[in-house]
Order: structure tokens, then C-alpha cells, then sequence
């Protein structure tokens, strides 16, 4: 999902070595060598972070639309974020203005994968519906201890 560097230390993440650490230099690189994007050991941790973002962005700073959501994960100094947004509402079959609820396993999973898709391309969806359905739900828990 292309998590950004923060002070944030994710659950499974990784530095460049492999290592599970709290090192500040866990990323993956921009070209150039530039540390930008979080690495996780596997994608249930990735997905797991990614959830507890969503989360945050629905909970904390209110927005509950896809649009809403997208043009806060993927800006438009940064993106096309409009062309984002139809993109997983397309997949996700939902309506760019329409209120979502982060309890919403179904809802929420379909915009995870279409965003999975946007970021990474089609071909990047190893994980089967379980190990998503399973990350959710440990991001929901971890999201909600916050």
C-alpha cells in the first residue's frame, strides 16, 4: 500500500537487511536510493498497518468517503487522486461520496484490495480473501487500543 516512513514503528516491519527491528531506516528506496515507503515481513503485516491507517483516517480526522479517504492517502500534489478515487470505486463498486463505517469488514476489504491494485498493479495480490479478511480484523483491534 506504499506506507510512508513516519515515527510509526509497525508491527513487522522490516529493515533492508530482513531484520525485524526498530530501525529508522526501514523503507523501501525511491530511485536514487531515497528511503520513502515502509517494508513489512509479510503482507498480513502490511495490510495489518494499513488497516489501523484507515482506520485513523475514518475515527480521528472523520473522513468516511472513499473520496475522502483517497485524497488524503494519495494527494494531488503527489497523484491523480481523482482518477484514484473512480479507480476504487470501480473495483470496490462504491460510490466516490458515499459514507463507509470502518466495521464494515466487506466494505472495507473491497476498498483495501482496489487500493492494493491502484498502488501496486493488478498482478500484486497474493494473499487469499482469509489472510485479508484475518489482517482487518487484527488492524481493527490494534486501531481500536490506540
Amino acid at each position: 500500500m506504499n506506507i510512508r516512513l513516519s515515527s510509526d514503528k509497525w508491527q513487522g516491519q522490516i529493515n533492508r537487511k530482513g531484520n525485524i527491528d526498530g530501525n529508522s531506516s526501514l523503507s523501501s528506496e525511491r530511485a536514487g536510493g531515497e528511503a520513502v515507503f515502509c517494508v513489512f515481513s509479510s503482507m498480513a503485516y502490511g495490510w495489518r498497518a494499513a488497516f489501523v491507517l484507515l482506520h485513523t483516517y475514518m475515527s480521528k480526522y472523520k473522513l468516511t468517503t472513499v473520496r475522502k479517504i483517497i485524497y488524503r492517502w494519495a494527494p494531488p500534489n503527489e497523484n491523480n487522486t481523482a482518477a484514484y478515487t473512480n479507480h476504487v470505486c470501480y473495483l470496490a463498486h462504491l460510490d466516490p461520496n458515499q459514507e463507509i463505517e470502518f466495521g464494515n469488514k466487506l466494505t472495507m476489504l473491497q476498498i483495501g484490495r482496489a487500493m492494493c491494485q491502484v498502488e501496486n498493479g493488478l498482478q500484486y495480490d497474493p494473499i487469499n480473501r482469509k489472510e485479508w479478511l484475518e489482517a482487518l480484523e487484527e488492524g481493527y483491534e490494534m486501531a481500536r487500543k490506540r
